[in-house]
């Protein structure tokens, strides 16, 4: 099978040595943040086969050059369709049956299973960390109460992710070496898995990214439209102070979030990755009301030259400089947002597109690339 060739020597050198190495990542089903990490990767290294329980064939174009190995949990997922969360009572056993052996180097770019793999002592497992699982650890309560279940049935998945947390905290021992994509997931690798963890912050593609100093007036949501992205606090918001807001996504809150919509909010739904650059580039600030790990979009924004106006905790408050790139607003609630929204207005001229846009440039591809090379080569050094 073809493989594309990785623009990175170290990455090259490193294969032609006769190291062998493995990717893993938990499943290929979706593309968003976690995936243009093990994409990245894959460019970095590409020889290297991908192990992932589950592919879906839509991101072909994206992965159709890599050898992709997947679980016998891929049949019921092709076959028959299975949503993904109906095999998850089957995925712990199924990556720990993918067998490793006589691999020099592991990497695994992972949120849920990919970090539970089982590889010989002798083998190295770099573990890359985009979060403790949220639904094992701290947003549990929250992932059952969200599921229209019966009762009896709650108690089914509690069980099931009691068991679940069990192997999670086990497996965390595995990995010879944590990477955090944030301070904010350091820190929850600690405390879940008693696990110190390094931070290499994820890839993002600014040098696509031309800033622009003016904008068309409006304001920005750029995002999958799901509840705890808690993107109800824009359009509440942006409702109250009468401004225009655009919402670019899709996702299964949408039709609840257009109820709340009034007349200055535009749901454009999906657009394709040029069109996207183009409406941050023509915002006048990005509104980031949730929490995230760490969150590529504000990244994109500013490098595009915009500000962001973000809940301050998470990975917001390391890739957002307060008063410099953006606001943050304190409190999750609309009217604290409110506030920020006024706030950003008296002092909007104050913010320097250029200085902006140049903060960006710390989260590139090519630093991401570079801190993984240097691991990877203190790695095999210590192996060796």
């Amino acid at each position: 099978m073809h493989k594309s060739q990785s623009s990175n020597s170290n990455a090259r050198l490193s294969i032609s040595n006769g190291i062998k190495l493995a990717l893993v990542h938990d499943f290929l089903v979706n593309f968003g943040g976690a995936e243009k990490v093990t994409l990245t990767l894959a460019e970095m290294f590409p020889d290297a086969p991908i192990y992932t329980l589950l592919y879906h064939h839509k991101l072909d174009r994206l992965f159709a050059n890599k050898k992709i190995i997947v679980s016998p949990l891929q049949f019921w997922f092709k076959t028959f369709r299975i949503p993904v969360r109906f095999l998850l009572p089957w995925m712990a056993g199924a990556v720990e049956n993918f067998n490793f052996s006589g691999y020099d180097l592991v990497i695994s770019s992972n949120n849920s299973f990919a970090g539970g793999i089982i590889t010989e002592p002798e083998t190295i497992h770099i573990s890359y960390c985009h979060s403790p699982t949220r639904y094992l650890w701290d947003a549990y309560h929250t992932y059952v109460d969200e599921q229209r279940l019966p009762g009896w049935a709650k108690t089914i998945i509690k069980k099931l992710l009691h068991n679940l947390r069990i192997w999670d905290k086990l497996s965390a021992g595995r990995p010879s070496i944590y990477l955090a994509n944030s301070t904010h997931v350091k820190k929850r690798i600690h405390k879940y898995y008693r696990r110190d963890a390094q931070v290499v912050y994820p890839p993002v593609d600014t040098h696509k990214i031309i800033p622009k100093k003016s904008n068309a007036g409006y304001f920005l949501v750029l995002s999958r439209l799901s509840g705890y992205k808690r993107i109800d606090r824009a359009i509440l918001a942006c409702n109250a102070l009468k401004l225009p807001l655009v919402i670019i996504g899709e996702g299964e809150a949408r039709k609840n979030l257009e109820r709340l919509a009034g007349p200055t909010i535009e749901f454009l739904g999906w657009q394709s990755d040029q069109s996207k650059l183009e409406y941050l580039r023509n915002a006048r600030a990005l509104l980031f009301p949730g929490e995230e790990d760490f969150g590529i979009v504000p990244v994109e924004a500013q490098a595009a030259g915009k500000p962001v106006i973000a809940y301050g905790v998470g990975g917001a408050r390391e890739s957002v400089m307060d008063g410099v790139t953006g606001l943050f607003f304190d409190e999750p609630t609309t009217e604290s947002l409110t506030i920020a929204i006024r706030r950003f207005i008296t002092m909007e001229k104050k913010f320097d597109w250029r200085e902006i846009s140049q903060h960006a440039q710390k989260f590139s591809r090519e630093k991401f690339k570079q801190d993984i090379m240097t691991i990877v080569n203190q790695q095999l050094k210590i192996k060796n």
